[in-house]
This record gives C-alpha cells, sequence and structure tokens, in this order.
C-alpha cells in the first residue's frame, strides 16, 4: 500500500467541521465541502509524494489490465469525502455520450475549461454512489405527477394550481418536464410566487406527512435562496432522508440535490455538472433538458451486501466503479477484493495495518496497484473503491 492525500475543495455550501473531523486536522472557519481521493486532472491525489495521474501515465498497469482496456490509461473513479451544510444546486450528469458530445462542442467554441459558462468540463459521464455517514438529507428524481398536484393544490395558491395543472392533463413525463421548466423560471412573477408559496408554508412546517416535508423543504430552500424561483423546481423531487450505511445510487439523468449531511461519494472520474437552480452559477436550461430523465419514479435506497465477515459491497451498475466497506472487529482479517485493480482505501475511523506492514489511522488513505494482495486488520471502519469492471 502505498501513502495517498487527497484534495480538500472549499465550497461555499460544504461543513466547516465534518471533514476536518474525519481528517484529524484543524478546522477553520472557510468551510471544507469535499475531500477528492483520485487522479482527475483538476485536483489529483499524490501518491508517495507524486501526482496520482502522472504516476498512471508513465505506468498504466497499476490501474489494472481490464480497467485500462474499457476505459484507457486512466483511473476511471473518484472516491469523495462529501459534508453538506446547505443545499447543493439543482442539478444532472450526462452519459457518455452526451458528455463526449458536450465536451467537444465546448472545444470548438473555444470556452476555456476554467469559464465560469463552461458546462462540460471533461468527456467523462458522472453515474454517482452517496453512501450516509450521518443522516443525510437529499432531492432525488420526481415525484409522482398527481401526488405532486395535490400537494401544490393544498397549498391554497390560484396562481399556483394553475401552473401544476399539466401534471393532471398531461399525464407522465411531457407534462412533468413542461411543469419543471416553467418552475424553473426566474421571472418576477415566479419569483412572487414561490415568495408566496414560502409564506403559505410556514404555520406547516411542524405538520406531519407528506405535506410536512414538502413545506420544511420549501422554508429550508428559502432560507438559503431567498426569493428564487426554482424552489417551486425543487417542491417536484422525492424528498428523502438516509441513516448512516444507507446509499443512493444517482444513473445519468436524474436530477438531484443533496440538502444536508456527511458521507462517501463514488463517481466515474468527472467534474460534468448541468445546474437547473438554487445556484448563483451557470445555468445552461436547454444542456439540462437535453440529459434530465423526466419520469417520475420513488427513490431507491443501496444497502450493502456482505461478501466476507468484515467486507461488504454497495452494488450499482456502474461500470467506473466499485465500493466496499470494511468494519474490522474482534481480530477479523479482511483480505482486501479487487487485486487486480488499482484501488484507494481511506479510513473514517479507527486504524489499521495491513499485511504489507501499512498502518493507516482515521483520515488516512493509502493506494493499492493491480496485484497488491494485502490483508488487514485492526479496530476500523474503512471504504475501498475499485474500477467496476
Amino acid at each position: 500500500m502505498h501513502q495517498m492525500s487527497g484534495t480538500l475543495q472549499h465550497y461555499a455550501w460544504g461543513s466547516t467541521t465534518a471533514i476536518p473531523e474525519i481528517l484529524g486536522i484543524e478546522a477553520t472557519a472557510e468551510p471544507q465541502a469535499e475531500y477528492w481521493l483520485g487522479a482527475h486532472a483538476s485536483a489529483p491525489s499524490t501518491v508517495d509524494g507524486q501526482p496520482l495521474d502522472q504516476l498512471i501515465q508513465q505506468n498504466p498497469g497499476i490501474v489494472g489490465t481490464a480497467s485500462v482496456d474499457s476505459f484507457g490509461p486512466c483511473l476511471p473513479y473518484l472516491l469523495k469525502v462529501l459534508a453538506a451544510n446547505r443545499p447543493l444546486s439543482l442539478q444532472a450528469h450526462p452519459t457518455r455520450a452526451q458528455a463526449e458530445e458536450g465536451f467537444a462542442r465546448e472545444n470548438e467554441q473555444g470556452i476555456p475549461l476554467d469559464d465560469p459558462k463552461r458546462t462540460y468540463k471533461d468527456s467523462w459521464p458522472k453515474p454517482e454512489l452517496m453512501l450516509a455517514l450521518t443522516p443525510f438529507d437529499a432531492l432525488c428524481g420526481f415525484r409522482d405527477t398527481l401526488k405532486t398536484a395535490e400537494l401544490f393544490e393544498q397549498v391554497g395558491i390560484p396562481a399556483l394550481d394553475q401552473m401544476v395543472a399539466p401534471l393532471r392533463l398531461r399525464r407522465g413525463s411531457a407534462g412533468l418536464m413542461e411543469v419543471f421548466l416553467d418552475a424553473l423560471g426566474q421571472t418576477d412573477e415566479r419569483r412572487d410566487l414561490a415568495n408566496e408559496t414560502v409564506a403559505r408554508c410556514l404555520p406547516h412546517v411542524e405538520d406531519e406527512g407528506d405535506f410536512g416535508d414538502f413545506c420544511r423543504t420549501a422554508v429550508m430552500l428559502d432560507e438559503y435562496y431567498p426569493g428564487d424561483g426554482s424552489i417551486l423546481a425543487a417542491l417536484m423531487m422525492n424528498r428523502f432522508t438516509m441513516q448512516p450505511g444507507e446509499g443512493v445510487f444517482l444513473p445519468a439523468g436524474n436530477m438531484h440535490a443533496y440538502l444536508k449531511g456527511t458521507g462517501i461519494e463514488i463517481m466515474a472520474n468527472s467534474d460534468n455538472v448541468l445546474r437547473g437552480g438554487l445556484t448563483p452559477k451557470h445555468i445552461d436550461v436547454d444542456a439540462l433538458v437535453s440529459v434530465v430523465d423526466f419520469d417520475a419514479a420513488p427513490v431507491e435506497l443501496v444497502r450493502a451486501v456482505e461478501e466476507a465477515p468484515g467486507l461488504s459491497r454497495y452494488p450499482t451498475p456502474a461500470p467506473e466503479f466499485a465500493l466496499w466497506q470494511l468494519d474490522l472487529r474482534d481480530g477479523i482479517e479482511v483480505r482486501l477484493p479487487a487485486t487486480g485493480s488499482g484501488r484507494t482505501l481511506l479510513v473514517v475511523d479507527g486504524d489499521l495495518t495491513g499485511s504489507d506492514g501499512t498502518t493507516l489511522k482515521k483520515g488516512e488513505a493509502a493506494f493499492l496497484e493491480a496485484g497488491e494482495d494485502v490483508t488487514v486488520t485492526g479496530n476500523a471502519t474503512a471504504f475501498l473503491a475499485a474500477p467496476g469492471v
């Protein structure tokens, strides 16, 4: 195992304490939103003091033959610790074909990669799995259209009833897309309607049931994005809370927004984000519509499947990544899986020791080259990432 150091990302929505607590570093007043462990060109980790993307270019074999055959000489996954203290933007991610086309198009247009109006930062898709370390609130996908119409109508604003009428008249994705795009509008009319909706919801934030959840979401979003018309769009989405150990898989096209909590996130090695609202950043509605899946469906949580004592895998269909959780207790020895692949091991609690003599404490990480066969013991909770092929 090789010592690995990641990169902190200081986004405004981040927590000032959660990631420092996990990494064992001093907290500052600056929000620390994400800790990246991977080889993305914009923020590569270092392995034994050298940038991981450069190491892979020099010796692609450390990632593994199957991964290189499928994805080329790169690390196809990016492992993160994410700590949200306030809602992230409404967003979706592209398929591989959409990412390749969008990246090439913006290159041809001469838009610099660091331009705030750039949508595609690379040519990769971004399926992702978010796994809760603390209670984790999120919006994901779209609620049943009739249920959404009923909740909006319960607010008791005629103009709001008119806005959501297509949900009843045009069942399915067509009506959902029409109302969602209307709700994204940042016109004075939509901002006024959002403000009135929040005001009507305030007396119901302690209510139980679906309408109480609906109202709490409206008031929470208004706290951070006051007068933002896209609050109305967010209210069409499924809101749910994950408990520690539960996860959610987000395929391409899934509209989502993380609201609050700390978790482990693994994704394809991409930074492509198409935003739809709740953000001061660039929004390209046409690009967003081209990737979003407007089929309404409930949220399905992902739970770990035990593969051996102390070792569980979170199953997803993504070929770019796989994720295991290690719970080392009572002398359990775990042989790290995926020996034919380049892997990332992150300890989030306790400490462990590898059969190669490496010791990792809470907050420390290691990179294992393809072919390294390591058994670990200790008293720790850790996560292991690898290519999914």
